[in-house]
């Protein structure tokens, strides 16, 4: 007898249950040894290798953890990859000034955050706070106020630092085409 070809969906509003198709569903199950879950989640084998892992999700943060882009090359072909793919990314790092958002909604580095960190400011603090928190620890820390305190210095060269950072990424978004 021939396999009708007749569907028993008559269209809006649907006649059958949602999820009672006749097809078997295919579900890879997860690479990782012994795992019964479904493998949903591709993971390269190797760098620049289209040949993927399937992980369940608990196997796939495992494996990203864990994973080394670099494994198994040598210094110099590392160091050679990663400036082969930096020149490659380079339209993505010409066009990072398109940012559609001002500070406090992930447009900060991590250098900016670890900087507002230290002078105890939100992720949305302006330019003006960023620079009297910055006074505020330099008359606290500076070598000439705390002479021979190494630990008074060494938290006055982090403000430095910090600033320095800040006040690079203020210049740049300054320049930045409105």
């Amino acid at each position: 007898m021939p396999r009708s070809s007749r569907s028993t969906d008559w269209g809006f509003p649907r006649w059958r249950s949602y999820g009672a198709e006749r097809e078997a569903v295919k579900v890879r199950i997860c690479d990782r040894h012994g795992c019964e879950e479904p493998g949903d989640c591709p993971a390269p084998k190797s760098p620049n290798s289209k040949d993927r892992w399937y992980f369940c999700a608990t196997h796939a943060a495992e494996y990203n953890r864990n994973w080394n882009y670099f494994e198994g090359l040598s210094e110099e072909e590392a160091k050679a990859r990663e400036t082969q793919e930096r020149a490659e990314a380079a339209g993505f790092t010409a066009s990072k000034h398109h940012g559609w958002a001002g500070p406090g909604d992930g447009s900060r580095s991590r250098d900016e955050m670890r900087a507002l960190e230290l002078f105890e400011l939100e992720a949305d603090a302006d330019f003006e706070a960023v620079r009297q928190a910055w006074r505020r620890l330099a008359k606290d820390t500076h070598p000439d106020v705390r002479p021979g305190d190494a630990e008074a210095a060494q938290r006055f060269q982090a403000g430095q630092a910090a600033y320095e950072v800040l006040r690079v990424a203020e210049e740049n978004r300054q320049w930045r085409p409105a």
